[in-house]
């Protein structure tokens, strides 16, 4: 394929979609990511595109929202790997919240396989994903269809959650940010995600890399309110992905990477908790997912036995 040819289907892309990962751009067309990198350096030398952490945004600033369809595509198999390792946070017999979204679709598919779970959401596709899990109780939030992402919304959806209290919110978003946090692109969802993770005591987020350092319009859930990110692992050169989960992981974000050191490995760094939750332990170093996992267990343990001499 000819530079020129190659440069207009990444702007058809880009076009399309609003923003696109260089890795999902190599894939399409077909080349390096450092083809592509010199190609969208060019692109935005015209003025036809922004060059955005790791990938290419429409001109302007702040990213527009994509439809499903769009994200549906996107950045497919950083999504599978991210709700594969958020899945491990979720225990038997928890009542938690999810948020709308592409990859918590694919984290309410696996947790259709968590016996007593209780969900809340505001996701038909996460309910549709749980419709037929036997061991899982689905609860929808009241709302008006927002029908680009299949999400309820509005003050329907908001005066639902009210009253409402769980041990985890799983939310999603346009973009992340050390200093701002999550947010979205769309007033109406920003508002509702807001509502869930009010009922949450911890807060669980799941992004790409590719969101790492964009910002978008409206904040949803600020840095410091923030318990746990699940990501993927960013590319070697993408320098602004990287510094963005070094500065998450300084303001006490505990950090979940998947892929990082094996299928379900992740490093992480101490979480911060909400309410009358423990606090987070800092200068601990990084640890793998596996191993918190692990700790988290014989507490529960421990507990258990406690209880039974009690008695």
């Amino acid at each position: 394929m000819f530079a020129a040819e190659r440069r207009q289907l990444i702007l058809e892309m880009v076009r399309a979609n609003g923003a696109v990962s260089l890795r999902e751009l190599a894939r399409v067309v077909q080349t390096s990511e450092v083809t592509v990198r010199r190609d969208v350096r060019a692109l935005e030398a015209e003025g036809l595109l922004d060059r955005r952490h790791g990938g290419a945004v429409l001109p302007g600033g702040f990213t527009r929202e994509s439809g499903f369809p769009q994200k549906s595509h996107l950045a497919t198999a950083e999504k599978t790997a991210i709700a594969d390792l958020a899945a491990n946070f979720v225990e038997e017999g928890e009542a938690i919240v999810v948020g709308a979204g592409t990859t918590t679709q694919e984290l309410a598919r696996r947790l259709a396989r968590v016996p007593g779970l209780t969900v809340v959401t505001n996701s038909l596709l996460v309910a549709q994903a749980l419709a037929h899990a036997n061991r899982v109780e689905v609860v929808m939030t009241g709302g008006t269809l927002r029908g680009s992402n299949y999400a309820l919304v509005g003050s329907g959806a908001e005066q639902s959650l009210q009253g409402l209290r769980v041990s985890r919110a799983f939310i999603s978003g346009s973009g992340l940010t050390a200093e701002r946090g999550l947010s979205t692109s769309n007033m109406l969802s920003a508002s509702v995600d807001r509502a869930l993770v009010q009922a949450a005591a911890e807060v669980v987020v799941l992004a790409d890399h590719t969101k790492l350092g964009t910002d978008t319009m409206f904040q949803t859930v600020p840095t410091d309110v923030i318990t746990r990110l699940v990501t993927d692992e960013p590319p070697v050169h993408d320098d602004r992905a990287h510094t963005e989960l070094q500065a998450l992981a300084d303001q006490g974000v505990q950090i979940a990477v998947a892929g990082a050191s094996g299928s379900q490995g992740g490093d992480e760094v101490p979480a911060r908790r909400r309410g009358p939750l423990p606090g987070p332990r800092r200068g601990q170093g990084l640890r793998s997912a596996a191993a918190v996992l692990g700790e988290q267990g014989a507490e529960r343990e421990r507990a258990r036995v406690a209880d039974l001499r009690r008695r």
